[in-house]
């Protein structure tokens, strides 16, 4: 079976950690956040994985070619001149797609869940319609492209982007299947498959809801919410994965070539990288650190992201999605309240207000 993710975009919502890696590549619990959604295919049967690239290509063919060879999988690169939206990928990588009769998943790049695809296929194949669309219920609709369908039947009738009055509390989870069938009147230019494209199927697509969790974690707001449901579906099912003794509170991840000094206080809702040092008496909840930070004695940190090979110093107080850029210095004693701060700078003085640092 195969599968085409669609990594074309260019990671704008979530910098400043995709302007030192492409957004598939950011760690997401300790996982590059493409490398989730690849594990999950593998399980599910898919022995050729096509991501449709554009933005640092370089550096994922470089990384695929590694998990290709580990996994023991075709990993294909179809690259994007320009960005293509969300129907154009597929008619690029046509010809990977279109070897054989068998159906193929197509998913967005930033979407983590539980990733049901086995059943998912089987769904598919029982009903015998040209596609599957995932869907998911959500409390803010209006943030999402919104999907109207037949409650009894699953078929899909419209979509509708960001609704401003309640049309429905169900959105395209971005995971889809589709039967090869399709590829024959798709065209590169083609509108978005959230658009006309869905309903010029030979009949209508039919719908799938995910159960457990879902989250678009394309910017850091959701990063940190989708990585507080990852955890807690850790906790559900693979419980051993979680680091637990004196100091760790609820769910934490914690790599185990990371550090951890005394009198700690770390969790609930915590990742924590390989190669990260926490001093002593550091107070960390709802956070993500990546490879190589460093927190240094004393500071309290509260939805935060730090980025790769960051030092944060003594007694610092870093709250309200405040996001570290690679190799970020944050002097002792500092205040930072939501600060965005791009790749290599040097904190000197607190950020009382939320701002992007430049």
């Amino acid at each position: 079976m195969k599968a085409l993710i669609l990594v074309g975009g260019y990671g704008t919502r979530l910098r400043p950690l995709t302007l030192s890696v492409p957004k598939p590549l950011v760690d997401f619990c300790n996982k590059p956040i493409l490398m989730h959604q690849v594990e999950a295919l593998v399980k599910a049967g898919v022995d050729h994985v096509i991501l449709a690239v554009s933005y640092m290509s370089e550096l994922l063919e470089r990384e695929m070619r590694i998990q290709e060879d580990r996994l023991g999988i075709k990993i294909s690169l179809s690259h994007e001149k320009e960005p293509l939206g969300t129907a154009g990928p597929l008619a690029l990588a046509r010809d990977l797609l279109n070897v054989d009769s068998e159906p193929f998943f197509v998913l967005n790049s930033d979407v983590i869940c539980d990733f049901p695809f086995t059943d998912l296929l089987q769904f598919h194949k029982n009903h015998g319609r040209e596609g599957t669309i995932v869907v998911t219920r959500v409390e803010e609709p209006s943030k999402y492209g919104v999907v109207v369908y037949d409650c009894d039947s699953g078929s899909i009738h419209r979509f509708v982007e960001k609704p401003q009055v309640f049309v429905s509390n169900k959105i395209n989870a971005g995971m889809y299947i589709f039967n090869p069938s399709m590829l024959s009147r798709i065209q590169v230019r083609s509108p978005s498959l959230e658009g006309t494209f869905f309903l010029s199927l030979k009949n209508n697509p039919n719908s799938f809801a995910v159960s457990g969790f879902w989250m678009d974690i394309g910017q850091p707001k959701d990063f940190l919410t989708g990585m507080c449901m990852y955890l807690q579906s850790l906790r559900q099912h693979s419980p051993e994965r979680l680091h637990t003794g004196p100091g760790f509170h609820g769910n934490v991840l914690v790599d185990p070539s990371a550090v951890i000094g005394q009198n700690c206080s770390i969790g609930p809702n915590v990742s924590i990288g390989p190669g990260v040092v926490v001093e002593d008496g550091v107070r960390i909840k709802r956070c993500t650190l990546l490879k190589g930070a460093r927190v240094r004695s004393h500071s309290w940190l509260e939805s935060c992201i730090v980025g790769w090979s960051c030092s944060v110093g003594q007694w610092v107080r870093m709250e309200n999605v405040t996001v570290l850029g690679e190799d970020v210095i944050v002097n002792d004693e500092l205040y930072l309240n939501g600060a965005n701060v791009l790749p290599h700078k040097s904190i000197s003085e607190s950020v009382p207000e939320p701002r992007i640092i430049m």
